[in-house]
């Protein structure tokens, strides 16, 4: 059979990856891909914007099954155009996405189905949310409504920092048309993690556990990134654990949208806060998330094709998936600058090298051809993921890859994965 991929980031390169060890696959596509995914697809230099372009290619190359990777066609509708061709993509439908393009949508959901979530008040005015957030104090978090790469939730320490925000949100419009409310909320203690399930609208399977590491600096510094490296499994989601957020979280969610009129379809992200041993959900994102997809698709070991022709065709109960035992780390290396602003066209050294080392993968994200040099296109450049026996093993296979390779301005954290060790 044939596979589209839309997306050119690792997450994107990881599903191409995965996808290629598939008894099933004859020809995996990718548009428009990256120079990693190049080396294992061919990349289709389509807009992911652009539906109909993108029907053309499914229709021209008798394309069997396409997979979405980033939130933004999900949110603009492409599974509804999709399936209204007959054609079989994964991910929610455009009113299903509303949990991760809206958060306004997504926290009236959850106040309105009892789904543990931080306290929270919605604004359009600048100057009613800056009495507010005086009123509330700091610490305090302010969040655009819309979608913003991962970069629209500023977590504020100080309430100087929090106005900061606000300005930054609805007066200079950093982030569009995303920034027309901000949602202002309780800043919640604990530890992060990502919990992340397969789902035909019926039945809910969870992925193995991941953690991400948002802030763009060692011991979680600086400002939000899309996300500069994660590890699985996540030893903050006991089994235990993973129950409640199934009963309290993910089911709740999963049938709620159905008694709303929605049905949900793909993949369902819920990032979450978890303060002795009770689970909030942060945000959640209606795709595989990015660092996490890294380290848990190395960890996946049943044939991704058969997860997504169940959830396509409403069969998943019908698939045991399972999962490797060993552990895996995902580290992220940028370019100078990132999450600000940063140069482009940076030639990358030493990906063969690390490429011979046994149980890693060097996923592209941002990365683009100059001739025949592979070079940075992006912020997230790549993610040096490892398998090993345990998260130390993992964690140590990741760091000695990342010292084969080299370019301009590269920096990355020194600390991902650190969190795990402490439980061992």
């Amino acid at each position: 059979m044939k596979v589209l991929v839309i997306g050119s980031g690792g997450r994107e390169h990881a599903i191409v990856w995965k996808l290629s060890q598939s008894r099933h696959v004859d020809k995996i596509y990718c548009a428009r891909g990256n120079a990693g995914i190049a080396e294992i697809a061919e990349c289709i230099d389509v807009d992911m914007s652009n539906f109909d372009a993108l029907l053309d290619l499914v229709r021209y190359e008798w394309i069997d099954l396409t997979i979405v990777g980033p939130e933004d066609p999900l949110s603009r509708g492409i599974v509804d155009v999709f399936e209204k061709e007959g054609r079989r993509i994964i991910g929610p439908t455009k009113a299903a996405a509303q949990l991760e393009s809206s958060k306004v949508f997504a926290k009236e959901f959850m106040k309105r189905h009892r789904i543990p979530t931080a306290e929270y008040k919605v604004f359009t005015s600048y100057l009613h949310a800056e009495d507010y957030v005086r009123m509330k104090g700091a610490p305090i978090v302010i969040k655009a409504d819309g979608l913003a790469a991962g970069k629209g939730v500023i977590v504020a320490s100080t309430v100087d920092e929090a106005i900061d925000a606000l300005r930054l949100i609805m007066k200079d419009r950093a982030f569009g048309n995303a920034g027309n409310k901000v949602i202002v909320e309780e800043c919640l203690k604990g530890e992060e993690a990502s919990f992340m399930v397969f789902t035909d609208g019926r039945t809910i399977v969870p992925m193995a556990s991941s953690q991400d590491h948002k802030r763009v600096f060692d011991n979680d510094k600086g400002p939000n990134t899309g996300g500069m490296g994660a590890y699985s499994p996540a030893p903050v989601i006991t089994k235990e654990l993973e129950s409640v957020v199934m009963d309290t979280i993910m089911r709740p969610t999963i049938e709620g949208l159905r008694s709303e009129g929605i049905k949900y379809k793909g993949i369902l992200y819920a990032g979450l806060m978890i303060d002795d041993g009770q689970p909030n959900v942060l945000e959640f994102n209606c795709r595989l998330g990015d660092p996490e997809t890294q380290p848990v698709l190395l960890r996946l070991d049943t044939d991704l094709v058969d997860i997504c022709m169940a959830i396509a065709d409403e069969k998943l109960s019908d698939v045991n998936i399972e999962w490797k035992d060993e552990a895996s780390v995902c580290v992220v290396l940028a370019s100078g600058g990132y999450p600000g602003k940063y140069e482009k066209g940076k030639i990358i050294s030493g990906l063969n090298d690390a490429k011979e080392m046994d149980d890693v993968v060097v996923f592209h994200a941002g990365t683009s051809f100059n001739n025949n040099e592979i070079v940075t296109n992006g912020g997230r450049v790549l993610g040096v993921t490892a398998l090993g026996k345990g998260i130390k093993d993992a964690k140590e296979r990741a760091y000695e890859a990342i010292k084969k390779i080299h370019f301009e301005g590269m920096h990355y954290r020194s600390d991902i994965a650190d969190k795990a060790l402490k439980y061992q």
